[in-house]
């Protein structure tokens, strides 16, 4: 994680703190970055969090999946056999 101080100095400890707080409140995320802009008693925390892969789900033959690795040669002769609409 890149931390960047804008305005008044901090001391380590305080910019450790802003830190901890960070994660524990998006401990569901991966932090990307931290701004910690001071002025006088008022502190903004800006924080950008890394870009979460997508995976594309479908429908297909009644089944929601991503990819077709899991299905058998039946269900991928499904597949191959089916109607397709809307393309």
């Amino acid at each position: 994680m890149t931390v960047n101080v804008i305005g008044e100095q901090l001391s380590q400890q305080e910019i450790d703190a802003y830190v901890a707080y960070s994660k524990e409140k998006y401990s569901d995320k991966n932090i990307k970055s931290l701004t910690i802009r001071a002025d006088g008693e008022f502190v903004d925390l800006d924080t950008e969090f890394e870009n979460v892969p997508f995976d594309r789900i479908r429908r297909i033959i009644g089944y929601l999946v991503g990819t077709l690795d899991r299905f058998n040669d039946g269900k991928r002769a499904e597949v191959e056999d089916r109607v397709k609409h809307g393309v």
